[in-house]
C-alpha cells in the first residue's frame, strides 16, 4: 500500500507547536506522489522561512507553489520562497491582478493561471477553478485545491483544501465531489466563519455532513464558535490546525460512521 498524503500546517494564526510562530495567514506542504505542494504562503515571508526551517522544510526542495486567492495573508511570503526557488511552478487564478500575473512569470519556471473550469495540475492534484465569492463586494474570487490520491487497488483517500473559503467550503467540497464523483474524505483550511452567526455556522456544519466529508481540519479564519461546533458534530474526526500540525490523510471510514448534524440552532 502506497504512503498517505502528508500536510503540514506552515503557517497559521491559530496556535500551534512550540517553537514555531503564529501570525494572522495559511500556509501548507503538502506531500503526495513524489510532489512538494506549498499551498499558499502566509502574510509574512520571513516567518514563513523561519518555520519551514524550524520543520525541516527546504523552500529549494518545492516542486509547485498554488496560491487560492489574491489576500495578503496567503500571498505574503511569494516574494521570499520565489527568491529561493525560481524554479518552481506557480498556480494562481485570472481572479490576481493582471499586472501581477505579467510580472511573475519570468520569476518563475512555469506560470499557470487557472480559469473558471477545473483543471488538472499534477498527477493526483487539481484546481477546482476559479470560483466566484459569496458577496462580489467583500469575497474575492478563489480556487481550491483537490487531492485524489490512490493507495492500493480500490483505496483512495480525497482532500479539498481552502485558504479562505470565500465562495463557502461547502460549495468547494460540492465542486471537488462532482469532479472526483466520489464523497471528499477532508476538508481542510480556512472555513471563513469568523463573523458568522450560530445559524450560518450550524448550516455549513450540516452541510459538509451530508456531502459525506469524513475528517475536518477548521482553522485559520474558521472562528473560534466554528471550530468549536465542528468539534462537537465531528468528535475525533475534527482535527486541529496551527504551524506544525501533521496530518496523514488516510481513508475515510466505515460509510455507516458519520458525524451528527447539529439542528439549525446549534451553537
Amino acid at each position: 500500500m502506497r504512503q498517505p498524503p502528508r500536510l503540514t500546517i506552515l503557517f497559521d494564526n491559530v496556535p500551534g507547536l512550540a517553537g514555531l510562530e503564529s501570525l494572522w495567514g495559511f500556509a501548507a506542504l503538502i506531500e503526495t506522489g513524489g510532489q512538494r505542494i506549498l499551498f499558499d504562503s502566509g502574510s509574512n515571508g520571513r516567518v514563513l522561512l523561519r518555520n519551514m526551517a524550524v520543520l525541516g522544510v527546504d523552500p529549494a526542495a518545492l516542486d509547485l507553489l498554488f496560491l487560492s486567492h489574491p489576500h495578503w495573508d496567503h500571498m505574503g511570503g511569494l516574494d521570499s520562497v520565489l527568491e529561493c526557488n525560481p524554479g518552481l511552478t506557480l498556480v494562481l487564478h485570472e481572479g490576481f491582478s493582471r499586472h501581477l500575473i505579467a510580472d511573475l512569470r519570468g520569476q518563475c519556471r512555469e506560470l499557470v493561471v487557472v480559469g473558471a473550469e477545473p483543471r488538472a495540475l499534477v498527477p493526483g492534484l487539481l484546481s477546482t477553478g476559479m470560483l466566484s465569492g459569496r458577496s462580489t463586494q467583500q469575497d474575492p474570487p478563489e480556487q481550491g485545491l483537490v487531492l485524489d490520491a490512490a493507495l492500493a487497488d480500490g483505496v483512495a483517500v480525497s482532500a479539498v483544501i481552502s485558504g479562505c473559503a470565500h465562495p463557502g467550503m461547502e460549495r468547494m467540497v460540492e465542486r471537488g465531489t462532482a469532479m472526483l464523483a466520489r464523497p471528499i474524505d477532508w476538508a481542510i483550511g480556512g472555513f471563513h466563519l469568523m463573523y458568522a452567526g450560530s445559524s450560518e455556522i450550524a448550516r455549513c456544519v450540516r452541510a459538509l455532513a451530508e456531502l459525506d466529508v469524513a475528517y475536518v481540519v477548521p482553522t485559520h479564519c474558521t472562528g473560534d464558535a466554528a471550530r468549536e461546533a465542528f468539534a462537537r458534530a465531528y468528535g475525533e474526526r475534527c482535527l486541529p490546525g496551527g504551524p506544525g500540525r501533521e496530518l496523514r490523510l488516510r481513508p475515510r471510514p466505515g460509510s455507516d460512521d458519520r458525524p451528527d448534524m447539529p439542528g439549525p440552532d446549534a451553537h
